[in-house]
This record gives structure tokens, C-alpha cells and sequence, in this order.
């Protein structure tokens, strides 16, 4: 931002979506030397910064929100017990799975620091005024179920009261153009081509070091998964039975159904035998027992018994 514009708006346009549990962060900050002091930190992980960022999460579990934080170069962010609790101003919003951009605007009118979302006022204060030298920067950090963000414009602008304090500048003169008498055609404007400024090659080469990294990580991750595929494929084929050993278990089921059937005959004739040796039995014992008793009530045995009781005597 140039020198001597202290009042000045910043709009930007995101929007947030992930999985149900998904987590992250997105930090908008306003910082004296953020290359140096900030790069592509977060809140949490920063050290020493002079300067503000506003902090896009979901914290407190509330559904999403906004908060903000300063710091004058001297609180060293990463190794303090409780950042959360440095927050100068914040509001819940909602940003996640919108299925449209959100409007994010950071200004600075006068003594007025006032953050808005969606032309709706999140917090203000008349206790803050950002020095006009400081540069603007955007860093996101990542949960294990992470969020996805995008960002579609990022606008800075001065105010309707900056722009009232301008003077007017009255347009130049036409330029008197010497008469064509040959209908020739005009000559070409040339127009002096303006080289790009060191700050917009540092923006850029921070937006490739920022998709190497999100690259790089893409990468580990896809390699991760590969290796949990390919563990998990050599696991099934260990605990697969084989087909020559399905058909060698088939053909001995087989088997054993066809001795079962063959055993289930020789029992069926086995069992017939026994019902006929069984009639045969009960028919013929009751003559046997009858022929027997009239044996015992002949002459022949009386005298045998007649005899017997002699010779005891």
C-alpha cells in the first residue's frame, strides 16, 4: 500500500468447503516485513510480527467464525501458552459448504477499524489505525480432515473520502491532429510498455513456492495410499484359498457323499436282516418253550428225578 493513504478498504472473496468434520484455517494479514517474519505460517505457528491478522476458522466448534489478532513485534506467538485468548475482536459466521463466495471486507476509515462479512458488520473498534506501509499477505493452514479453500479476487482501494480529498484534475488537451489529404492511414500510438514491479515477481514466486509445497504434499499423500493398497491387496491373497485347492476340497466332498450313499444302502439291507431274524425269533420261541415243558412231564423224566432225590438221600 502506498505511503500517506491511511484510510483504505480491502475487499476479499472466498469460499470454504470440506467433509462434515473438516477443519482449517485461512489468515489474512496486514504485517511489516511478512516475507521475513511470517512467510507461510499460521496464527499458531508464527513467532514475532509486527502488524494484524484476521483468523478464519472453525474455533470453539460453533460452526465457523472470525477473529482477529495484533501484535507489535515483541509476543512471540508460537511459544505463548494461550493465543487464543490475544484475540482483540471476533463474530460467528458460518463459512463452510456455502456453494458461493464469501465477501471479506477489512477497513480502515478514519479512527474506525471495522471488519465486514457479507456487507454485514462483523466487529469494529476506534482503537486501532494500521500504519499505511504495511503489505498484505494470505496464508492457510491444514487439519488431518482438511477444509478447502479458495480465493477468487483479492481488491485494495482507497476510500469514498479519500477520493473526495483528491483534487480534480482537469483533462489534457486535445492534441490537434495535421489533416489527412491522402487518406492515409494514422499513424500507430505507441504506447511505452511498463515493466513489472519486484513486488508483483515476489508475489508470484510465493504463489509457486505455495503450489510446490501443496504439490509436494498432494504427492506423499497419493504415495501413502498406494502403499495402504498394496499392503492391503498382499494381505487378501494371503487369506485367499487357491482354486486347485477349492477343486482338490470339491472332489473330496464329493467323495465322501458317493461312500455315504453306498453305506446308506448296505445299512438299508442290514437293517431289513435284522427285522426278519427278529420275526423269525418271536415266531419259533413259544413252540421251543411248549415242546419243552411236555419233555419235562414224561415217564422218562420222572424216574430221572425219582432217581436224583435217591441219591441225595
Amino acid at each position: 500500500m502506498g505511503r500517506g493513504q491511511s484510510e483504505w478498504i480491502a475487499e476479499l472473496e472466498f469460499r470454504a468447503t470440506g467433509p462434515e468434520r473438516g477443519g482449517g484455517n485461512l489468515q489474512v494479514w496486514y504485517a511489516k516485513d511478512g516475507r521475513m517474519n511470517i512467510g507461510t505460517s499460521s496464527i499458531y505457528t508464527v513467532g514475532n510480527y509486527d502488524g494484524m491478522v484476521l483468523v478464519i476458522d472453525s474455533y470453539g466448534g460453533k460452526g465457523g467464525g472470525i477473529r482477529g489478532f495484533m501484535n507489535d513485534g515483541t509476543l512471540d506467538y508460537k511459544n505463548y501458552h494461550s493465543v487464543d485468548s490475544l484475540a482483540f475482536g471476533h463474530c460467528d459466521y458460518s463459512y463452510r459448504n456455502l456453494g458461493r463466495p464469501t465477501k471479506l471486507q477489512i477497513k480502515q476509515e478514519g479512527s474506525v477499524f471495522e471488519i465486514i462479512v457479507d456487507n454485514k458488520l462483523c466487529f469494529s473498534t476506534d482503537k486501532i489505525k494500521m500504519p499505511p506501509e504495511y503489505y498484505f499477505g494470505l496464508t492457510a493452514a491444514s487439519a488431518e480432515t482438511a477444509d478447502s479453500f479458495e480465493v477468487y479476487k483479492f481488491n485494495l482501494f482507497t476510500s469514498k473520502s479519500i477520493t473526495r480529498e483528491e483534487p480534480r484534475r482537469a483533462p489534457p488537451p486535445p492534441v490537434a491532429q495535421p489533416e489527412n489529404r491522402d487518406n492515409a492511414p494514422p499513424p500507430e500510438t505507441q504506447y511505452p510498455l511498463t515493466a513489472p514491479s519486484d513486488a508483483r515477481f515476489d508475489e508470484l514466486y510465493d504463489r509457486l513456492q505455495t503450489m510446490a509445497q501443496s504439490i509436494d504434499k498432494m504427492f506423499q499423500e497419493v504415495k501413502q495410499l498406494a502403499d495402504k493398497s498394496e499392503g492391503r491387496h498382499q494381505e487378501l491373497s494371503r487369506n485367499l484359498i487357491s482354486a486347485d485347492r477349492l477343486n482338490s476340497m470339491d472332489q473330496r466332498l464329493q467323495g465322501i457323499e458317493k461312500t455315504v450313499r453306498e453305506y446308506q444302502g448296505q445299512f438299508s439291507s442290514l437293517q431289513s436282516s435284522f427285522k426278519d431274524s427278529h420275526s423269525s425269533l418271536v415266531e419259533g420261541l413259544p413252540k421251543h418253550m411248549s415242546d419243552s415243558m411236555y419233555s419235562l412231564t414224561s415217564p422218562d423224566c420222572r424216574r430221572l428225578i425219582a432217581a436224583a432225590l435217591l441219591i441225595r438221600e
